[in-house]
């Protein structure tokens, strides 16, 4: 009767839970907020619950996406606070804007991710010298182990735009790089964009860096800008 796509973030320690245990999470919290979850039919039914563009475990992000079918018409504002109540902190419901009606899907829509990723321990212009190589070169060959093994894939392909910034706040000042990143199979991770910095710009890090996506959605390619991907919905008569 109702389909409601829903923004969410995974802020702190709960960026370390994975999508699994996300999935079973959410899964409770729509039972505990007693939403009308809609099921699918057959010998198994399963809530209609569909997930895109999860990020990886132990990222945070403030741009995660999922849509779910209601047996019944509520307000996405009530469900927003109902299932945010349910979950716990750090998993927080941003927004949920029901579906316009033949809009598309959303997974569709997510083309490309914004990442900020702080480099704690390495200068401003040691980044931006790490950068620069990396932006200059056609191809820059990464590998990761995937479900199908060990794959070779290249990173810089997928990279639309690579800037460096500095930290603001007090002590010594920090890099921090904006990276937008255009989805493709296999997918190129903050984590391999900095392999990539690793092997063209012989950049070296001895703090764990803190990858934030900051937003997911269409890519504006002329401007390698990431759009809203609800826009369409929320902006419905």
């Amino acid at each position: 009767m109702q389909r409601l796509r829903i923004r969410f973030a995974k802020r702190g320690r709960l960026r370390f839970t994975s999508h699994r245990d996300f999935g079973r999470a959410f899964e409770r919290a729509v039972r505990r907020a007693r939403v009308p979850i809609a099921f699918s039919s057959g010998y198994t039914p399963h809530p209609k619950i569909s997930f895109a563009g999860a990020a990886p475990t132990g990222a945070a992000s403030e741009a995660e996406f999922l849509e779910i079918g209601l047996t019944e018409t509520r307000d996405p504002e009530a469900v927003r606070a109902a299932l945010d109540d349910a979950l716990p902190p750090g998993i927080d419901i941003l927004e949920v804007v029901a579906a316009r009606q033949g809009a598309g899907s959303l997974a569709d829509r997510l083309e490309a991710s914004e990442w900020v990723i702080e480099l704690r321990d390495t200068p401003v212009e040691r980044a931006q010298e790490a950068a620069d190589a990396f932006l200059a070169a056609e191809q820059v060959d990464v590998e990761r182990m995937t479900k199908r093994g060990m794959r070779t894939f290249d990173a810089r392909a997928a990279v639309q735009s690579l800037s460096v910034g500095s930290s603001d706040g007090p002590g010594v000042a920090y890099a921090i790089l904006t990276v937008v990143v255009r989805h493709q199979n296999p997918s190129v991770r903050p984590d391999d964009v900095l392999s990539g910095l690793r092997i063209r710009g012989d950049l070296t890090l001895e703090q764990t860096p803190l990858a934030t996506r900051s937003a997911q959605g269409p890519l504006d390619a002329g401007t390698g800008t990431v759009g809203d991907p609800l826009a369409l919905d929320r902006d419905a008569p």
